[in-house]
């Protein structure tokens, strides 16, 4: 079933485009992508503060509404200049650099790009180009400019955006941008949560499993030109081979062996220090593009998405049904469900636990194999070393926010925290959404300590 999932996103990226991107009024099919931001003076929205933004014909002029948002469309991709008229500014209010006044900005890959205009003291100094730090003004609305790490970052180029700039439409495209988020993370954080009930430990290599399944896919589709159909099935035989060596080579000795807990975590460290700069090593340290076809722009009522993140979303849903179903319904699921459960008596009963752990590492790597192509398709189809490890930390929020152990706490987690870091963006500084995340997570865990699908434990 994942398998002929992820084959359909590949005859996607592969050209024959599966989704058909539904009809635009012919105002919206001029402005497939947008720049906007917020223009605030401390924490008070602006008003009738004019931006203006020319280039590759476009010469568009809007000024900021009642909350501060503007929003500007243009046709194509291409550099375009964007410019805030400083003499509509209220009183007071000044660029903290003039050069800050006029700069230019490339629409590539997202459908929406945001601005940033800092308000402040004058420094002095000079600067030009994206800047993607937040200040007291223009903090980006609808997309926001690649957090630390580049492209490769949780929600680095979702490319959701909103067709209009009021806030009932912002608000949509960072939901639907959230739960399309939040699947691709369940699918990795399922992972973990199977290897942790079935063996205790928290792999903290995890994040290098789905970064293999993006190298993987961007070797195959970009360096040797393979079909993307067949790109996709060789990646997930490829990650399934890898989590069975993760278990043949290193854990089950370490089991047979008796090693503490404490002992193979300082191990699963290791390994992912080691995995991680071994990828920087393979394919550099910078942000490689993969040559998959993203499809076209597509029109969700007020809501502007790229094809890729459609076909990622509703294949991350089949898959996870298709999972659901294989823990309910067959002998190895019920059997993997028992050993979590209490390995000691499931041993007594007759099932043979190595052989269980054997197929959940398999299942662990196949899946976050294939976490790995939708997500590297999801953010723009780029592959950086470290893509995995940018994200290591929200997935394991979502195991623990959802109950460790637990497959289905894992998936309700996971959407969860995509949806808090997405509509969060709306609010606060992009820089500072997996932060939100994380606070919500200490506030479940305050009243709830075993999150929210896991069992309480009796202790003594």
């Amino acid at each position: 079933m994942i398998a002929v999932a992820l084959a359909v996103m590949g005859m996607v990226a592969g050209g024959a485009t599966a989704v058909a991107a539904a009809p635009l009024p012919e105002t919206e099919q001029a402005s497939p992508y947008n720049f906007n931001g917020i223009i605030r003076d401390g924490q008070t929205p602006v008003e009738g503060v004019e931006i203006t933004v020319t280039g590759n014909g476009v010469d568009e002029t809007v000024a900021t509404g009642a909350d501060g948002r503007w929003l500007i469309g243009v046709p194509s991709t291409g550099t375009y200049t964007v410019s805030i008229d400083t003499s509509t500014l209220p009183e007071g209010l000044t660029l903290r650099d003039p050069s800050f006044e006029s700069r230019e900005f490339e629409v590539g890959g997202s459908t929406a790009v945001g601005v940033l205009f800092p308000f402040g003291p004058a420094t002095g100094g000079g600067g030009s180009g994206s800047d993607p730090g937040t200040g007291s003004s223009g903090a980006p609305s609808g997309s926001e400019a690649p957090a630390p790490g580049g492209e490769g970052t949780p929600g680095g180029s979702s490319d959701t955006g909103a067709s209009s700039n009021d806030f009932g439409s912002q608000l949509l495209a960072r939901v639907i941008s959230g739960l399309s988020f939040g699947l691709l993370l369940a699918l990795a954080a399922i992972g973990i949560t199977l290897i942790f009930g079935t063996t205790g430990v928290n792999n903290f290599a995890h994040g290098e499993l789905l970064t293999f399944g993006g190298i993987v896919f961007y070797a195959t589709t970009t360096l040797v030109n393979w079909p993307a159909w067949i790109a996709v099935i060789v990646t997930l035989v490829a990650s399934a081979a890898f989590g069975w060596a993760h278990d043949w080579g290193i854990f089950k000795p370490l089991r047979r062996r008796r090693v503490g807990l404490v002992q193979v975590l300082i191990v699963t460290i290791g390994l992912s220090i080691a995995l991680r700069y071994f990828y920087q090593f393979l394919i550099g340290g910078g942000t490689e593009g993969l040559s998959v076809d993203r499809g076209a722009v597509l029109q969700i009522g007020p809501v502007l998405m790229r094809t890729s993140g459609v076909v990622s979303a509703l294949i991350a849903i089949v898959v996870l049904v298709a999972v659901g179903l294989f823990l309910t319904r067959t002998r190895i699921g019920k059997a993997t469900r028992a050993v979590s459960d209490n390995a000691g008596l499931a041993a007594a009963s007759g099932i043979d636990v190595d052989r269980v752990i054997r197929i959940v590492w398999v299942l662990a790597g196949l899946l976050t194999g294939g976490a790995g192509i939708l997500y590297t398709y999801f953010i723009g189809a780029n592959i950086k070393w470290d893509v995995g490890f940018t994200i290591l930390l929200l997935l394991f929020a979502a195991v623990t926010l959802g109950g460790l152990g637990s497959a289905f706490g894992a998936l309700v987690g996971a959407i969860i925290i995509g949806l808090v870091t997405e509509i969060s963006t709306l609010f606060i500084a992009p820089d500072l959404r997996y932060a939100i995340a994380l606070l919500v997570l200490i506030l479940v865990l305050l009243f709830r300590p075993q999150g929210i699908l896991g069992r309480r434990e009796r202790i003594g």
